[in-house]
């Protein structure tokens, strides 16, 4: 099959819709399906405000029509809801082109967390959005209640994978933190709620390992702490497994791929009791949810980690990659000069 995907989030963005969509991608491939990704890296783009790491593609709609024209898919996947999203599935409604999307990132929250913009307002505009789309892939239980209680429709389930073989328990990055070591991975941004780590009173050592808008400022205000920036590979993996817990205090994501990640290495997780968690996480088994953060921290340290990694090996990218498939809908585009 030959597949075209469109997304605002592509490389060099580090985050968890890149990773599922390369991950997917890798699986695509080896089962011998053609796959062409459209992202900003194609386009003139400007930085985000508020968020300069993600560019935003300038006037993509004749470059997208050029690509459709020119691969000529059998299905159209549209990740994001950003200009690049917009663009294509303006020109999937004009040409009748069959299309599906994906819902992984819970915009609303994000948005009020920074303007306080109500959520409804945003959530009418991604109904907008996803209205047209044979199908709507979301990657949890949660997310897909919410979501048919505020009026989506043709939701269905694409659920997500963890490399295993990158992500394994072994040796911790060199270091002189004192222990126990208590860490988070992952953007560093308002929305990520990483503030309600920081300020927990923790023995030992807070760790916050990533990138983003809000590092300059919780650098400033948590002194104590230590931010090492983002990383990839092995050195990513190593820092994993360097925790003693894992600590997720977001209350906003879809999933939370690096709550996989952190399990997978053998760290246990402490999150709040909401949609990601609650689906990714088993209680008592690979990590502990509470509303009192610090309670769930504590109560992790006294997990097994050789049982917290059995957990995380349940996800396969190849499964999800199959779930991915069999909810295109494929059927030849056919498109009016570009």
């Amino acid at each position: 099959m030959r597949i075209l995907v469109a997304t605002d989030a592509w490389t060099p963005q580090i985050n968890g819709v890149v990773v599922t969509l390369q991950n997917t991608l890798r699986e695509l491939e080896l089962a011998g399906h053609a796959v062409e990704v459209v992202g900003p890296d194609r386009f003139v783009s400007i930085p985000c405000p508020t968020y300069p790491e993600i560019r935003l593609a300038l006037n993509p709609t004749r470059g997208l029509a050029k690509t459709l024209a020119g691969f000529l898919p059998d299905a159209v996947h549209i990740a994001t809801e950003g200009p690049i999203g917009l663009a294509m599935r303006k020109l999937c409604v004009r040409d009748k082109i069959p299309f599906t999307t994906s819902y992984h990132t819970r915009f609303p929250e994000y948005v009020h967390a920074r303007t306080r913009l109500p959520v409804a307002i945003s959530y009418a505009w991604l109904r907008h959005f996803h209205a047209p789309a044979e199908a709507v892939m979301v990657a949890t239980a949660a997310i897909h209640e919410d979501l048919a209680r505020r009026g989506f429709a043709r939701l269905v389930r694409w659920a997500r994978g963890v490399d295993t073989t990158l992500f394994r328990p072994g040796p911790p990055t060199p270091n002189d933190w004192q222990r126990p070591v208590f860490m988070y991975v992952g953007r560093v941004a308002v929305e990520k709620n990483i503030g309600a780590f920081l300020s927990l009173d923790l023995p030992g050592t807070k760790v916050v390992v990533g990138d983003g808008p809000q590092r300059a400022a919780l650098e400033r205000r948590y002194a104590d702490a230590v931010f090492t920036g983002a990383k990839v590979g092995e050195e990513l993996a190593a820092h994993f497994r360097s925790a003693d817990v894992f600590v997720f205090p977001s209350r906003t994501d879809t999933f939370g791929l690096v709550m996989l990640e952190a399990m997978a290495s053998g760290t246990p997780v402490a999150a709040y009791p909401v949609p990601g968690p609650l689906d990714v996480v088993r209680q008592g088994e690979s990590g502990m949810l509470d509303d009192d953060l610090r309670a769930a921290a504590l109560a992790a340290l006294e997990l097994d980690r050789e049982t917290v990694r059995r957990y995380a090996v349940d996800y396969s990218w190849q499964r999800a990659t199959a779930e991915f498939l069999a909810h295109l809908r494929p059927d030849h585009v056919r498109l009016r000069p570009a």
